[in-house]
């Protein structure tokens, strides 16, 4: 049987189909590279900026709030009368720190749910698609995509985002059995940090 044999010129033209395939794909990988930097770049690190803040401290009295949660009214006062601390969370349903604190804080409601109140509140006038103005729906739409396991409510006047929103969302409260403000933190906080304040505002 006869070999078939190429001749140089075709060898040469497969040659630069080849390396343009490869330079048209490297080009896109780059591109897909230096648009993923951007956006993230764009996120930052420690928390989302809040529109609003609230001038609270440690030690200070929390001030009263009550809301309508995905479990049925929420009240400080009616809690603290429990003798039981009080974990608050303001978030915002389009803040990607937010969604990756959910695991965090679900795993701590499964742990210390029947000792600690547990209650998120919208503190945003944005929706879910960052861009649209917020809605009950938003925070239903929130609890399901990223299975929120704790009680979580629709703030639309933002009242309790007034009184606690820090610097950035998540903001995140502790209140302790006396009512008084234990722990104040904003952006993503690890399961290990908050387990610790939790079992502090235990004793």
């Amino acid at each position: 049987m006869k070999r078939q044999i190429i001749a140089p010129a075709e060898v040469n033209r497969r040659a630069q189909r080849n390396r343009l395939f490869l330079y048209v794909t490297l080009g896109i990988v780059v591109v897909i590279i230096i648009a993923v930097v951007a956006f993230y770049s764009r996120v930052p690190q420690s928390a989302t900026s809040a529109p609003i803040q609230s001038n609270i401290k440690v030690g200070e009295v929390a001030p009263d709030f009550s809301a309508a949660t995905t479990d049925g009214p929420f009240d400080l006062k009616t809690a603290e009368s429990s003798g039981k601390p009080v974990f608050l969370e303001i978030f915002a349903t389009w803040c990607p720190h937010c969604q990756h604190e959910v695991t965090t804080i679900d795993a701590l409601y499964k742990k210390f749910g029947n000792r600690i109140d547990f209650v998120g509140v919208s503190g945003s006038p944005t929706g879910m698609d960052g861009q649209s103005p917020s809605s009950q729906l938003d925070v239903i739409n929130f609890q399901k995509t990223f299975g929120v396991t704790y009680p979580i409510a629709y703030d639309p006047t933002l009242s309790v985002a007034g009184k606690y929103m820090l610097d950035g969302y998540p903001s995140l409260i502790l209140i302790d059995k006396t009512g008084k403000v234990a722990y104040l933190a904003s952006g993503e906080v690890s399961g290990k940090t908050l387990t610790t304040e939790f079992t502090k505002a235990l004793k």
